[in-house]
């Protein structure tokens, strides 16, 4: 059983009567959610105890809801828009930025001398927190939470619209850590008439191999939306 020190158990409870604005239920859980693998607790046959599978479930749920969220927000917008907006909502510096806003990053249990501390510590934290509210209370009431308590009093979106992600950088320092060379290659040129702008589909090359590709008005856009499809789908170093 996960204990917590008498002065975290008063924060503990603290941060989910005064910022999340309920009690929970099921208590072990989110004590699981805030413990970093650094203080993983071992349960018997090399089984160990720590927020990651948490972290894992919470990124799905968290994804489906920003999706939901966004295309009522949005009625009249693009799949391009729509995804990008998701990503820049879900991208670890946002999530990271979320959870010292909510004061998350001073609850979670780890060893500040250890090795595996990541600077993404908060935001994978804050993936796991909503993996538990919806063991504990289920889709409707996690989205519930996200939306009244998280997103609308700590998330500006005209500021997360604004904000530009250098996917393309982002993929090619992947490739330069991992000696994997990253291309891009225009793959066809869309014509949607004469009194509308063409589009460019380019693809990202890992390697010389094919990954995924992207839409825009831009080779440059289409390039960036390769890139960040691409890294969606690409799998992420524990440390970054």
């Amino acid at each position: 059983m996960l204990l917590f020190r008498k002065k975290n158990n008063s924060e503990f409870y603290r941060f989910f009567r005064n910022v999340l604005g309920y009690t929970p239920r099921n208590e072990e859980i989110y004590k699981v959610a805030l413990t970093h693998k650094s203080m993983s607790q071992e349960i018997g046959n090399g089984h160990k105890i720590n927020n990651e599978r948490l972290e894992y479930l919470g990124d799905a749920v968290l994804s489906a809801i920003v999706a939901d969220y966004l295309y009522q927000k949005f009625p009249y917008q693009g799949e391009g828009f729509l995804t990008e907006m998701r990503s820049k909502m879900v991208s670890r510096a946002s999530l990271n930025k979320l959870s010292r806003k909510l004061g998350l990053d001073d609850l979670v249990i780890c060893d500040h001398h250890s090795n595996n501390i990541s600077k993404s510590m908060g935001g994978n934290t804050f993936e796991a927190l909503v993996g538990a509210i919806y063991i504990d209370r289920g889709f409707r009431f996690t989205k519930k939470v996200l939306l009244q308590r998280v997103f609308s009093l700590h998330m500006d979106l005209d500021e997360v619209e604004k904000t530009t992600v250098n996917y393309k950088g982002k993929l090619i320092d992947w490739g330069q850590k991992r000696s994997k060379k990253v291309t891009f290659e225009t793959v066809r040129v869309i014509h949607n008439g004469k009194h509308e702008r063409n589009q460019f589909e380019c693809r990202a090359l890992i390697a010389g191999k094919p990954a995924e590709s992207g839409i825009d008005y831009t080779i440059k856009g289409a390039e960036q939306m390769a890139a960040m499809h691409t890294l969606e789908k690409l799998p992420q170093d524990p440390a970054e």
